[in-house]
């Protein structure tokens, strides 16, 4: 059985030399980067053959580093977040210190809280944001588990969380969008 706190380190040591990662998310299983360093999220646009104007979703901590990613949280966001059963991804208007090429062109960010121990530890450690993307080539089926995840992502990124009894069958996220006058809309359930 992999050891979760070797995992992490290692984990740590690619994101922090700029390289990109499939790992266990609070979802499904996924394709990761730092979401500071935009030569890194460059190279999950590429291995992922993704439109650039499709913009990726970003893993914060919690509620504190959220704040630091928003120029402003509405109020109901936090009320959505604290009600969620599921993991909810909301689309904020006006994310900050971020790469540039992961905002929206209407300058618009997806973010989630996570609840996964692991994927909180990896950004705590990292002490910012994570690229989470779906672990498969654009257009291609989202695998559902660590088995279905396609050799060429696998052989495309720089490490590979050894955890692959995590997340058997997991699903995406919701998303939600919260307009500038707080209006809800449900991108996805």
């Amino acid at each position: 059985m992999p050891d979760q706190q070797t995992e992490l380190e290692n984990t740590i040591i690619a994101l922090k030399k700029g390289g990109t990662i499939v790992y266990p998310t609070d979802t499904i299983w996924g394709i990761g980067c730092d979401a500071t360093n935009a030569e890194a999220v460059d190279k999950i646009f590429a291995l992922k053959n993704r439109n650039k104007n499709k913009s990726l979703i970003c893993l914060v901590s919690d509620f504190k580093m959220l704040q630091q990613y928003v120029e402003e949280i509405p109020e109901v966001a936090y009320d959505i977040l604290k009600y969620a059963t599921k993991p909810t991804t909301i689309i904020y208007d006006r994310p900050l210190r971020i790469a540039e090429n992961i905002i929206a062109p209407d300058n618009t960010l997806g973010i989630r809280v996570v609840r996964d121990p692991f994927c909180s530890k990896v950004i705590k450690k990292l002490k910012r944001p994570i690229i989470a993307t779906s672990a498969n080539i654009s257009d291609a089926a989202t695998p559902k588990n660590f088995e279905e995840i396609s050799k060429a992502i696998l052989e495309g990124v720089d490490y590979v969380v050894n955890l692959p009894l995590q997340n058997k069958g997991a699903k995406p996220s919701s998303i939600i969008k919260i307009g500038g006058d707080s209006t809800v809309k449900i991108i996805r359930k």
